[in-house]
């Protein structure tokens, strides 16, 4: 059954007395006989989509009935922290109820996805199965109900963050994440972002409708949007079919596709510390700007707890070793390099963050990366001290902005609640 429990339009906020309301509903309609629950919410880089508000009060108005666990949606990213469980689902919740999900070792295959229709979904580009894989615990028979929270938000490898994503790459295994990410990498990103239906989407959720939609999944979309220039909860979507994602994604476009008149010329984002501590999270500066990026542009990222490239050691190795260079070198180093072959989602991560040349990237953290490392993989470099001396953050709102000198920048203070684009070029 599939019921949007609550939508509001952009001219409203969901209040969190609002948004307990929603959840209650959805307990008396889901969760009211349930023994044992499984919660899977993100994990502390979408901190700000109210999924731990949502994950924290199903805890407090369930445990007295059934018992609890979480399996944060981590992908790839490294485990949370105690400090960051308490930021994200607040200190009340026992920490032996948050489980670990680790991509390449936890996960049993269910069956894959063929060679053929990867094949028509890349348009001939891909020569291959993509394995449907989920973290065993989801498996084990005893869940009365799995509840699935996260954000619909525009998104670079699939299109729009979510839904059956959050459980097959959330608390899925390395060769769904590898190939997924390189479905999308080879297809374009610039055809998939902030679009609802793409071929990585199909993919997903046709794997999840084979050998998934047994089991008690529901799925809790949030959309967020800014209102006075803060971020608003202004849509909740409960339910487990297709049209609940579809129109949680029309309000997401609503709110969080940002169609400019004309291309930037500079662009400055910066990445909270918090969220972002590495270029394969911190890229998104990149992603979400790319098709509003005028050629010859500059992109600068404020990314002051910047200290490594990839969230995985692994990948982090495979990053310093091939860099951010040309799409068409990256594929030459996939056909050439059996090592990153073996890790197609580190190639497409490498796809994702070149601008083949089109506009310049300055990357500037602080203290935990240095010029030679930035250098090293591709990027120019500054230190995040000398360009916030340039640039005052304090002095800069979203979007356009004039300078006392006259030059205008367009400013993003988090890529990961949008995107942003040319009508044009996102039209064409």
């Amino acid at each position: 059954m599939s019921y949007p429990i609550h939508h509001v339009d952009t001219e409203q906020t969901i209040s969190d007395d609002d948004l307990r309301q929603i959840i209650d509903n959805f307990i008396a309609q889901k969760a009211s006989d349930a023994k044992k629950i499984l919660i899977l919410p993100p994990d502390i880089t979408r901190f700000y989509s109210k999924a731990g508000f949502i994950s924290s009060y199903l805890y407090q108005q369930l445990k007295d009935q059934a018992e609890i666990f979480f399996l944060p949606a981590l992908g790839t990213h490294e485990p949370m922290s105690n400090g960051e469980i308490d930021s994200m689902f607040g200190t009340d919740i026992p920490k032996d109820r948050f489980l670990p999900h680790f991509w390449r070792t936890d996960v049993e295959v269910l069956g894959e996805i063929s060679k053929e229709r990867i094949g028509e979904l890349s348009e001939g580009k891909l020569d291959c199965t993509m394995e449907v894989a989920v973290n065993k615990l989801l498996l084990d028979g005893t869940w009365d109900l799995i509840i699935s929270v996260g954000q619909i938000v525009p998104h670079e490898v699939i299109g729009m963050a979510n839904y059956t994503k959050n459980i097959l790459v959330g608390v899925g295994g390395q060769d769904t994440i590898h190939k997924s990410h390189y479905l999308g990498a080879v297809y374009g990103m610039e055809r998939i972002m902030g679009r609802t239906s793409t071929p990585v989407r199909k993919a997903l959720n046709e794997g999840f409708d084979q050998f998934l939609r047994h089991l008690p999944i529901e799925f809790i979309l949030t959309v967020l949007g800014k209102k006075n220039d803060k971020l608003a909860l202004q849509g909740v979507y409960c339910g487990n079919q297709n049209d609940t994602y579809e129109a949680a994604c029309e309000l997401s476009q609503k709110l969080n596709l940002n169609l400019l008149s004309k291309p930037i010329k500079k662009a400055i984002v910066f990445l909270e510390p918090a969220e972002f501590k590495t270029t394969w999270l911190g890229n998104k500066a990149i992603y979400r700007t790319r098709m509003a990026m005028a050629d010859d542009g500059e992109l600068i990222v404020l990314a002051p707890a910047l200290h490594r490239f990839g969230e995985d050691l692994a990948i982090d190795k495979l990053i310093r070793t091939y860099g951010y260079k040309t799409t068409d070198e990256t594929l030459e180093a996939v056909q050439q390099n059996p090592e990153l072959a073996s890790n197609l989602s580190a190639a497409a991560h490498l796809i994702h963050g070149t601008t083949n040349n089109r506009f310049k990237v300055t990357y500037c953290p602080g203290d935990g990366l240095t010029q030679q490392e930035v250098e090293s993989v591709n990027y120019q470099y500054c230190h995040y001290d000398e360009m916030v001396k340039r640039y005052p953050i304090e002095n800069l709102k979203n979007g356009w902005n004039t300078l006392d000198d006259g030059e205008e920048v367009f400013y993003v203070s988090n890529p990961a609640l949008g995107l942003w684009a040319t009508e044009e070029t996102f039209n064409s």
